[in-house]
């Protein structure tokens, strides 16, 4: 795989992961509905920052193991790809699941500082989201990758997460696209477990 090819491998691979709700879906939505459209945006852009930091951070693990321990690193992928195939597993059984989208009624009033900060922290605090980007990346990554990918990845992950929890906040702010979205969430769900699993399988299959 060429580096350019893997670039949006890896970036697809993330966006589906994304878009199959957890905890920082469920966050962005309760901050848009709860609180304001702008505090969702806010909240999206913390998202953005946690991301593009498990992101450098994975990228820097991969690359040192790559270099000084072989073993640790065929270790890890095959540690990573059970983890997807559990991961699979959990949003394939959850995929009929509701989201949560009711207001709470906190009347708190917008804090965009707040919100920020709290999507941040939430980001950071999900224990999957580094174990997916690093089997993610040991999937998909070359071996002898360019020093370009390992500085455009972050970049463009930020803006990737940032835009899609952006879309989530405009539209669960919004009834009739968040409607829609919500009739489909059996199937999108379901499609990013089959994803997610072919990834843990191929992660399996190459370590060596």
């Amino acid at each position: 795989m060429t580096p350019l090819a893997a670039l949006f491998a890896i970036l697809g691979a993330l966006l589906v992961g994304a878009i199959s709700p957890g905890p920082s879906f469920v966050f962005v939505v309760r901050t848009a509905v709860a609180q304001s459209r702008a505090d969702g945006l806010a909240a999206a852009v913390g998202m953005g920052v946690g991301a593009a930091t498990f992101g450098a951070l994975a990228l820097l693990g991969l690359r040192t193991l790559m270099t000084e321990a072989a073993g640790l690193y065929i270790v890890l992928k095959i540690a990573g790809g059970v983890y997807l195939l559990y991961l699979a597993y959990r949003i394939w059984r959850g995929a009929r699941d509701p989201v949560e989208v009711a207001r709470n009624g906190t009347g708190n009033g917008s804090n965009l500082g707040r919100s920020f900060g709290l999507a941040l922290a939430t980001q950071m605090s999900n224990p999957k989201i580094i174990a997916v980007f690093g089997a993610v990346f040991a999937a998909l990554l070359p071996a002898d990758r360019p020093l370009w990918l390992d500085l455009a990845l972050p970049a463009l992950i930020f803006l990737q997460e940032t835009g899609w929890y952006a879309l989530v906040a405009l539209a669960f702010s919004s009834s009739r696209p968040r409607a829609l979205y919500l009739g489909a969430k059996l199937w999108i769900d379901r499609f990013a477990g089959a994803v997610i699993g072919a990834l843990g399988i191929r992660l399996i299959l190459e370590a060596r």
